[in-house]
């Protein structure tokens, strides 16, 4: 096990602790703004967090960049001005470390499973990842550098499957909008994906065998414009009520 990897388990295992010391009963964030990246699976869950952020802080403004994590963090290392990276991976929140571009080691603060979404009804019949290597069957994904494709690959490989994905798409949300437009048959996203397309997809389970737990960690970046601001957005992710809207959205704790 290495050191970094080590690092984020001893962080997950300390959250409860860091929750209770950013509550968001405590002292006023204060003024200012901040810009935060994120994962594009944190869109609705994050937006609603920093809405909720806002409101317990009067004064202070969250605008968002979302987008795959190898983007955002692609974007941090070019001088993209953001006050704090939320990925859905280790390994593209590492690309920051290893550029010392971090206030302080990311802390995870959320995990994800996948699923295999499909349009309402599951019209092409579904149902496992070994349909997916079909090659009349419409797949998209993403490639391995965003969270997804990665975590994806390592489905197929666990399952011992070789797919053909007939279009590699920018982030996750792509690949819901494929497929809930009628372009794809199907394609792999994270659990939180499928409920948030409500009515206009399903999910289909993928064995815990094979399936994989993403790891989302958060941190404050080394240039940040605001750092208090930051951390006391960074703490309110942590804390009580950020983790139980981040559950509504079905997240997993860490």
């Amino acid at each position: 096990m290495t050191l970094r990897r080590r690092r984020f388990i001893a962080l997950a295992v300390a959250l409860p602790l860091l929750a209770a010391c950013g509550d968001s009963d405590g002292a006023p964030a204060g003024d200012g703004s901040i810009t935060v990246g994120a994962a594009a699976s944190l869109t609705a869950s994050f937006t609603e967090l920093g809405d909720a952020f806002m409101a317990a802080n009067p004064g202070t403004t969250v605008t968002f960049n979302f987008a795959s994590s190898s983007d955002v963090v692609a974007g941090i290392n070019e001088g993209a001005p953001t006050d704090v990276f939320a990925s859905a991976d280790t390994k593209n929140m590492d690309k920051l470390v290893d550029g010392a571009g971090v206030a302080a080691d990311p802390v995870t603060f959320a995990t994800n499973d996948l699923q295999i979404i499909v349009a309402k009804g599951n019209p092409r019949g579904v149902t496992g990842v070994a349909d997916l290597a079909n090659p009349d069957l419409l797949v998209v994904a993403c490639t391995p550098e965003v969270p997804i494709g990665g975590y994806t690959q390592q489905v197929f490989d666990a399952a011992g499957v070789t797919v053909n994905p007939v279009s590699l798409e920018e982030n996750v949300k792509s690949i819901v909008t494929k497929v809930t437009l009628g372009e794809a048959d199907a394609g792999v996203v994270y659990r939180t994906d499928v409920l948030a397309a409500a009515d206009k997809a399903e999910g289909v389970d993928i064995p815990a065998d094979i399936n994989v737990q993403a790891t989302y960690p958060i941190a404050v970046t080394k240039d940040a414009g605001n750092a208090d601001l930051a951390n006391a957005f960074l703490a309110y992710v942590l804390s009580a009520d950020g983790q139980s809207i981040l559950q509504t959205y079905g997240f997993g704790a860490p």
